[in-house]
């Protein structure tokens, strides 16, 4: 693979206790490209993002970040990504800010970083408030200004929109679109095949563990253009595979 590719994953799979949660599969993701994982419960997502952040460990195959084994160089691996979980009990006692600022202080970020990165997830006017008081989308959108904090090259973000209302699901898409032209690669994993067609150039289906498909997201468009684009793609792939 050319050199270029900020991502590659060579033959990544999965296995618990003779359980395979991920069969072996392989991509590469360039700078300024967007990839979306798609697929239900159980389909592998999220294993598959951890298995990119460094979180938990493939049974086989190789990662490279910016041409590094993540084996071999974890720091400066880890030093490239963005992070967002799919699931995160900030301390409830902290406010936005606070939490905020904690993370700040681990990637050495500034003051006025954090003051940006919150007025772009809309939390600046709700700051000094406490956790206690946020809504799962307002959490979410603090999860994901912590995963925009350092700017990294890699941006890594499970189900990023559950939560979201309607209208912060649209600023997500051109956040993300924002993140590819300042040169971020993005893979993140949604259950909103709509969010999915309008954010990522490719697109991954998975299916308890097995990839459907594999490939740019333009293509199905087109095919599937009166059966409603990735929605009409999935159910044809995924829901009822050949």
């Amino acid at each position: 693979m050319p050199n270029s590719m900020l991502l590659q994953v060579r033959e990544v799979s999965k296995i618990v206790k003779s359980q395979t949660l991920l069969q072996p599969l392989s991509f590469s993701l360039q700078p300024g490209k967007v990839l979306a994982l798609c697929g239900g419960n159980g389909a592998g997502k999220s294993t598959l993002l951890r298995i990119t952040a460094g979180i938990i460990r493939p049974s086989s195959g190789e990662l490279t970040i910016q041409g590094l084994n993540w084996k071999q160089h974890r720091k400066k691996c880890a030093d490239g990504i963005g992070y967002m979980p799919d699931d995160f009990h900030f301390g409830d006692a902290l406010t936005a800010q606070e939490t905020i600022m904690f993370y700040a202080s681990l990637r050495n970020v500034s003051k006025q970083r954090v003051k940006e990165l919150l007025e772009l997830v809309g939390l600046d006017a709700v700051r000094s408030k406490k956790l206690t008081a946020f809504s799962k989308g307002m959490r979410q959108r603090l999860l994901f200004a912590q995963a925009l904090l350092a700017a990294p090259p890699l941006l890594i973000l499970d189900e990023p929109t559950n939560g979201l209302d309607p209208y912060w699901m649209r600023s997500f898409v051109t956040l993300v679109q924002q993140c590819a032209q300042a040169g971020q690669a993005v893979i993140f994993s949604t259950h909103q095949l709509d969010v999915a067609e309008q954010a990522a150039d490719e697109v991954i289906f998975l299916d308890t563990g097995h990839v459907r498909y594999q490939g740019a997201v333009l293509p199905l468009k087109e095919k599937y253009r009166y059966s409603g684009g990735l929605y009409g793609a999935f159910s044809d792939l995924v829901m009822q595979p050949s």
